[in-house]
């Protein structure tokens, strides 16, 4: 492995040694790996949510998964994120305003969230399926499909240095991307996005979203909630 300037590393990756056995032979050499942390998201103080994931671009991360999850309607019932390294993990610090408090009463969930996971910690059949709004009618082209995906390699630094990320990209409707998030879960990646969106002030019906992973039920709902 070739040593890589500080400035060039993605957040996520860490440098380790490991032991291969390549052609009857065993030998040791440099490797970089993809972080996976516990991310505990808080809100108003109370924890609602632990989930295993990559630890970058965490602001993203909080909106998303506060938009994408139906606990806050706007970004503007959001009103800070400040993020706290504890024993365990990290801790995310949502202040919220008080309708959102009333929707974590209605909804709380007690989960430890898995990069692989679907619907893990949901409490009852009945969330399963939320009312969400209507798509947006969008026009996707198939050459504006295929140049979202050759592209969305080139701008998967993680996945490059370490083989072991998802990517979310926003795509505009020719296919150039504007946005890429990444995490070691695919549900993690789409929240990340989605929040980035939001805080660049994209808007939801001028474009598409490409992905690396499986489009889950999850995932589907996610993006419905955020209007894609």
């Amino acid at each position: 492995m070739k040593p890589l300037d500080a400035a060039l590393v993605p957040e996520g990756a860490r440098a380790t040694r490991v032991t291969e056995w390549r052609d009857g032979c065993i030998a040791e050499r440099a490797d970089w790996l993809a972080e996976e942390v516990p991310v505990a998201l808080v809100f108003n103080g109370i924890s609602h949510a632990v989930m295993l994931a990559s630890p970058a671009d965490l602001e993203d991360f909080a909106l998303g998964f506060a938009l994408t999850e139906g606990l806050i309607d706007t970004p503007a019932e959001l009103y800070g994120v400040e993020a706290h390294p504890v024993a365990e993990g990290l801790e995310l610090q949502l202040e919220v305003s008080s309708a959102c408090a009333w929707r974590l009463k209605e909804r709380r969930r007690t989960l430890a969230g898995r990069t692989g996971c679907g619907l893990c910690g949901t409490d009852s059949l009945a969330q399963v399926q939320r009312d969400l709004p209507s798509a947006p009618v969008v026009t996707v082209t198939p050459s504006a499909l295929a140049r979202a995906l050759r592209g969305l390699r080139t701008h998967q630094a993680l996945q490059q240095l370490t083989g072991a990320t998802h990517a979310a990209a926003w795509c505009g409707l020719d296919g150039r991307i504007r946005h890429v998030r990444e995490d070691i879960g695919r549900h993690n990646a789409l929240d990340k996005l989605i929040g980035a969106m939001h805080r660049a002030g994209e808007e939801a019906s001028r474009g598409f979203v490409a992905l690396t992973s499986r489009a889950s039920f999850e995932m589907v709902q996610k993006s419905a909630a955020a209007g894609i």
